[in-house]
């Protein structure tokens, strides 16, 4: 078989865990294979850029995000018609446009990708729940495969309605040489940030969005500050910065303003993820594998976490699984931790960088995409007439 023309599409190229599992998934697929393109409904964001300066071409359909628009069908068929093979969409909007589009541009087969584990009108939009909802009356018909990068997103979406005999589970991969125990950043970082090198730091990485729950976190570290009061809590992320008002409150509230540092948004995960003495997440819902989890552990850093998604999944007996929404559990399983000696402490540090090499490295999952993606180009190749198929590269 010639080298098969992939196209990805994406809702836009800004900064979220489904871009940056694209980045990984682009930066690692064999390129003797494929021919790999991504667009974005929307622009180009930053993940878009880095991906240019690796070499892989990046178009935007200039979208307006948040609107529907009609012609956006029509408008990505033309940016696929004779030139793929696969198109492999991300997320609920670029599903629903995807899927319709690679069938005006010539039934080329189609495989989307769920991200969400659960859907809620409090913290999804509207349009959001909608979407996903025709999708799931569409998915008899529009797509060859469903791709799921979680099983708890698998059976939400079964059901919602998706068609069970399509879904498959892709988990997130890491790069674990990017992501590995790096004793020297631990001490830049905590130079940086003020922190005494024997302070215990408690970690938390995402952007400030109501699925994220700040505030169990921020009541939690009040909770563990009064038992530790030598504790430091680091937080990072969009939006993450102390003039945000529901944030400042919090910190007033909870007692957590001198020993709580919002970092905003941070380049530099992994030396800041080296530096922590256990990892967070304190999601409420809608994630369905955390990338920064995964992140943590494999940089040799044991986490508590709330049970969303695959999330106990992810840790298994390496860390703590905590009911979502309780800040006396999620403090509690903090306190374990850092009660541990070191040496025991290190142990499970390592066990978690081991579960995440075993399980999730990127170049197993990379080789799953890439099996998929040949067995839908060889099934589309059989079924298209000889005139709608791309040129032979």
């Amino acid at each position: 078989m010639s080298r098969i023309s992939l196209v990805h599409l994406i809702t836009g190229t800004g900064t979220g865990g489904a871009e940056l599992m694209l980045e990984r998934l682009v930066s690692r697929i064999d390129r003797g294979s494929f021919d790999v393109r991504v667009i974005s409904l929307t622009g180009v964001g930053e993940v878009g850029e880095r991906m240019r300066l690796a070499a892989t071409a990046v178009e935007g359909a200039g979208l307006r995000r948040g609107r529907l628009d009609p012609r956006a069908p029509w408008i990505v068929a033309g940016m696929l018609r004779g030139c793929a093979d696969v198109v492999q969409t991300w997320m609920y909007h670029a599903d629903l446009i995807g899927g319709f589009a690679a069938r005006l541009a010539g039934r080329i087969p189609v495989a989307w990708n769920i991200r969400h584990s659960t859907l809620d009108p409090s913290r999804d939009r509207r349009t959001t729940i909608l979407t996903a909802r025709a999708c799931a009356l569409l998915s008899r018909a529009v797509p060859q495969a469903i791709v799921c990068c979680s099983n708890a997103s698998k059976q939400t979406h079964e059901r919602l309605g998706y068609d069970a005999s399509k879904m498959i589970v892709i988990p997130n991969g890491f790069d674990t040489e990017r992501f590995s125990p790096d004793p020297g950043a631990r001490g830049r970082i905590r130079a940086e940030l003020g922190i005494d090198p024997s302070a215990a730091v408690v970690g938390l990485v995402a952007r400030l969005h109501p699925q994220k729950d700040h505030g169990t976190f921020l009541r939690a570290a009040g909770i563990l500050l009064a038992r530790r009061p030598g504790t430091r809590f680091v937080l990072c992320g969009e939006g993450v910065i102390p003039s945000d008002p529901s944030l400042a409150r919090l910190l007033r509230d909870t007692g957590t303003g001198e020993a709580a540092l919002l970092l905003g948004r941070r380049d530099d995960i992994s030396a800041l993820q080296a530096a922590f003495d256990v990892g967070a997440s304190s999601a409420v819902g809608g994630e369905g594998f955390p990338n920064v989890i995964a992140e943590a552990m494999a940089c040799g850093v044991p986490c508590v976490v709330t049970d969303v998604g695959d999330s106990a999944e992810i840790v298994g007996d390496t860390g703590i699984v905590v009911p979502a929404g309780d800040p006396e559990a999620l403090a509690a399983g903090w306190e374990r931790i850092l009660s541990m000696p070191q040496a025991e402490r290190a142990r499970l540090g390592l066990a978690a960088r081991g579960r995440i090499e075993e399980r999730f490295d990127l170049a197993s999952v990379t080789a799953r995409y890439e099996e998929l993606y040949r067995r839908l180009a060889a099934a589309g190749r059989r079924a298209a007439p000889r005139s709608t198929r791309p040129a032979a590269r």
